[in-house]
């Protein structure tokens, strides 16, 4: 009896890793081997990015919050400390966003918690 191989279901694999890495540099995009290896660090990047992503904006948040909040004449740990202390709960992204698109009602928070 002839040993079965089962070339569907393999091809099909194949296809879909070498169908992932298209638009991939050199042997990268259709040497099978090199292409897989190639993906898997290309995935694990992309989740490890996914999480840096978060880290960067919260930064960067915190930035553009100090920034504004300087020029009322406080520091970014005060603010922070008197927002908590006054029970006011608004995140750093909406904070940021205040400062960067509406600066006099970010400037009447200020006064409010000074």
């Amino acid at each position: 009896m002839p040993r079965s191989k089962n070339a569907v279901a393999s091809r099909a694999r194949r296809k879909r890793i070498l169908k992932q890495a298209k638009g991939f540099y050199g042997k990268r995009k259709n040497v099978y081997t090199v292409a897989k290896n190639v993906l898997e660090k290309g995935l694990t990047y992309s989740y490890v990015g996914r999480k840096l992503k978060k880290r960067d904006y919260r930064s960067l948040w915190i930035v553009r919050i100090n920034a504004a909040v300087r020029e009322e004449g406080l520091t970014y740990s005060e603010f922070i400390n008197k927002l908590k202390v006054q029970g006011i709960e608004l995140d750093r992204k909406v904070l940021a966003d205040m400062a960067m698109n509406n600066p006099e009602s970010f400037k009447q928070l200020v006064q409010s918690v000074k």
